[in-house]
């Protein structure tokens, strides 16, 4: 593994660094899950980016995209963490849709719905999670009957990320009478349409990150299916392998979090335990080893490999380092921790609360270890 970057790779940094430079704003936006002024701003920011094809930059041209490679894009979110610029309310369509829609779709599908979702035009939501079918997803109730060129949905979803503000959710639902892997389908359905109802939840910050949804006899059109009918469970696996092995949570997001408690730590070791500079260093190497790793990944995909099930240790790995970096945060700062933090310092109790979602979201790490057992190791069930 070559770790040195090309003469175009680093021209490539510097054309980055100089757009964003330019143009990310001054002050921070209100939070996307805040309010839905913040969730606008936001949709326009994701429309500032497009302004530049930093939509998505992996995606071909056709679609929204610049059509670089997966390195290229490790190197954006590089620099784009390290301007500080706004966070991505559309990383439900760009991160995890949207490449399985390069994967499955049709090349209708694909411009019909690739652009408006590089530019934020339409902002989705994740509709998998049911009452009764959180990690094992194989246990999901609800049902698409086909009735000509639509399909009618029923059922309850819950824990839909970006719901209470996005234009449009992608939910898996099955064939009445089918069960478990099978006879279910991925479909897409606008989140305003008749039949459509959403109640928003709030998190412990006063947040909606998240909303239930109910649907009643809604009907979509039949080419709103990604994928062969019944296809559903595969399709859906490719898409948790980008969310748990690669483009959910890059590198940089914990990098980024390393170099401020590094520097957290310079600023109040006089008046810490000493035995946390080891905590400190780890997250630091961590981070970096998370960061090679996914390098690797994105190199093999370049070369025609495909996620498979070592998707999950990724997924287990940045979730317990995200939990560990942020304890050790607290711990240097002690009872100021839950103090509220000066404007453009880190927000380090509000990222600790949410580190603590990351080994539930995006499948158990409990199940993750299932899958590693029995997928990796050949182990019995």
């Amino acid at each position: 593994m070559n770790l040195t970057y090309t003469p175009e790779q680093q021209a490539f940094r510097a054309e980055v660094r100089a757009w964003l430079e330019a143009h990310v704003p001054k002050q921070p936006l209100e939070h996307y899950d805040a309010t839905r002024e913040g969730f606008e701003a936001h949709r326009q920011w994701e429309a500032t980016l497009k302004s530049g094809d930093w939509g998505m930059v992996t995606w071909p041209k056709e679609y929204g995209g610049r059509g670089l490679d997966l390195i290229q894009w490790l190197i954006f979110e590089e620099e784009y963490y390290r301007a500080g610029a706004p966070g991505r309310v559309n990383q439900n369509g760009i991160f995890l849709l949207g490449p399985t829609l390069m994967e499955f779709g049709t090349h209708e599908q694909k411009q019909r719905f690739l652009p408006p979702m590089a530019s934020g035009e339409e902002i989705w939501a994740q509709a998998w999670s049911e009452p009764q079918a959180g990690s094992d997803l194989a246990g999901v109730r609800a049902t698409a009957v086909r009735e000509g060129d639509e399909y009618v949905l029923n059922g309850h979803k819950i824990w839909s990320s970006r719901a209470a503000f996005a234009d449009w959710a992608f939910g898996l639902f099955r064939e009445p009478g089918s069960e478990r892997h099978k006879g279910m389908s991925l479909i897409f359905f606008r989140l305003d349409q008749e039949g459509v109802t959403r109640n928003p939840i709030r998190k412990i910050n006063g947040h909606v990150g998240f909303a239930e949804i109910f649907l009643d006899n809604v009907r979509v059109p039949a080419f709103n299916r990604l994928g062969d009918e019944g296809q559903g469970w595969h399709i859906c696996m490719a898409t948790a392998g980008f969310e748990r092995g690669l483009m959910l949570r890059s590198p940089a997001r914990f990098q980024e979090a390393a170099a401020a408690l590094a520097a957290l730590w310079q600023s109040r070791k006089d008046s810490c335990d000493p035995a946390l500079e080891a905590d400190v260093v780890r997250a630091h190497m961590n981070a970096e080893a998370y960061a090679l790793n996914i390098y690797q990944t994105a190199s093999r995909l370049m070369a025609g490999a495909k996620i498979g099930p070592e998707a999950s240790t990724n997924k287990i790995f940045w979730s317990e380092m995200d939990i560990h970096l942020h304890e050790t945060a607290l711990a240097i700062l002690g009872a100021e921790a839950e103090l509220l933090p000066p404007t453009g310092e880190h927000e380090w109790l509000d990222d600790y609360i949410f580190s603590l979602a990351g080994p539930i979201y995006a499948g158990s790490n409990e199940i993750q270890r299932n899958i590693i057992a029995e997928r990796m190791l050949g182990l019995p069930r």
